[in-house]
């Protein structure tokens, strides 16, 4: 018996997808971005579509090793590098880039053996302050790192904290320029955002993330209108029916109040698979493809919606939560959050399948 749930990813999308970032891309190569197991949508199922991009991004050492276990032979990066000894074994040992953002890491290359050799990211923090070495640090680091038998090669590094606004790199891009002023290396400064608006900002590596799976980066430019596709459709399905009187009360708190008689459909998602328990009455959903709204609190495992849109609507009427002719990001931005969470958020009992769904869910 399954319950009707199902997050179906469409390949083809994300392809298209690494297309659209190519040609953003000019000359410089494409780091594909899949940490958060492909931004929720599961490795396994994006690695046929990745495998075409120049190199792939993640954060868990486990992620890289499986994916160079996979057959990919291209640049593998570790976001966040290693956090101890025997990690920069192992990176070695898999052939794999590593980011260095601070001077603990640049200590285990000192005292690595020659055989744990690895390529480095080393990473300047323009601005965000989050990880990386400021301007002076950061040339400290680059020298010592040109003198270690440990580092194989070496690529400068930065990332933006405001590359969706129009002048937002223009700060950030003049220290990371400053850092790297006479090294000539190669260079990887590039997010989604910065790849379509900042073309300046492109150098020899960008990093796409989000677009490569169908959201926008930008709060006022939709996926269409980057011509990206969604490669995430969850769907599921009504589970029960309830008629409801002037007054009538929906859900935990009752916090939806009906104005009039109407019909509500009970469906088979709630915060437990990952849906935003913070969405609110008005989030939209679709139903037999019909727009309509949930109404009432989110629960773990069901969702409520209004059906006065789809008077045919009966149990076992299909339910799409986000993705095909629903943006995520239209479903985030009602919810009070981004596109990224609610895929990256899809919760691990949520069967996921490639393509169109190939049994009844």
């Amino acid at each position: 018996m399954f319950r009707p749930i199902l997050a179906s990813i469409d390949v083809d999308a994300l392809r298209h997808n690494l297309g659209i970032a190519r040609r953003h891309a000019g000359a410089a190569r494409v780091l594909a971005v899949a940490k958060a197991a492909g931004y929720g949508h599961r490795l396994p199922h994006v690695l046929p579509a990745l495998s075409e991009a120049d190199g792939i991004a993640v954060l868990d050492l486990e992620d890289a090793i499986a994916i160079r276990a996979s057959g990919f032979d291209r640049r593998i990066v570790l976001l966040e590098g290693c956090f101890q000894g025997r990690d920069l074994h192992e990176a070695a040992r898999h052939r794999l880039h590593v980011v260095v953002h601070d001077a603990e890491q640049v200590r285990m290359l000192e005292v690595a053996p020659p055989a744990s050799r690895v390529g480095v990211l080393l990473k300047c923090n323009s601005g965000m302050n989050r990880l990386g070495f400021r301007v002076g640090p950061f040339r400290e680091a680059l020298a010592t790192l040109r003198t270690l038998p440990a580092v194989a090669d070496i690529t400068l590094m930065t990332h933006f904290a405001d590359a969706d606004r129009a002048d937002g790199i223009d700060a950030a891009f003049a220290v990371f320029e400053a850092a790297c002023d006479g090294a000539a290396l190669p260079r990887s400064a590039a997010n989604s955002a910065a790849l379509v608006a900042h073309p300046r900002a492109r150098g020899d590596w960008v990093r796409p993330g989000i677009m490569l799976y169908g959201a926008s980066p930008f709060d006022d430019r939709s996926a269409e209108a980057l011509e990206l596709r969604p490669v995430m459709t969850l769907r599921s399905r009504i589970i029960g029916l309830q008629t409801l009187a002037a007054g009538d009360r929906v859900g935990y708190g009752g916090q939806f109040v009906a104005e009039r008689a109407m019909r509500i459909g009970v469906v088979a998602c709630g915060y437990g698979d990952g849906y935003p328990r913070h969405a609110p009455t008005g989030t939209p959903v679709l139903v037999d493809g019909m727009r309509t709204r949930i109404v009432g609190r989110v629960s773990m495992d069901m969702i409520t919606i209004d059906l006065t849109p789809a008077p045919a609507a009966r149990v076992g009427s299909a339910v799409t939560l986000w993705g095909e002719g629903l943006p995520v990001d239209e479903v985030a931005k009602s919810a009070g959050t981004l596109g990224y969470e609610l895929l990256c958020a899809l919760a691990p009992r949520v069967p996921t399948e490639v393509g169109a769904p190939v049994r009844p869910f």
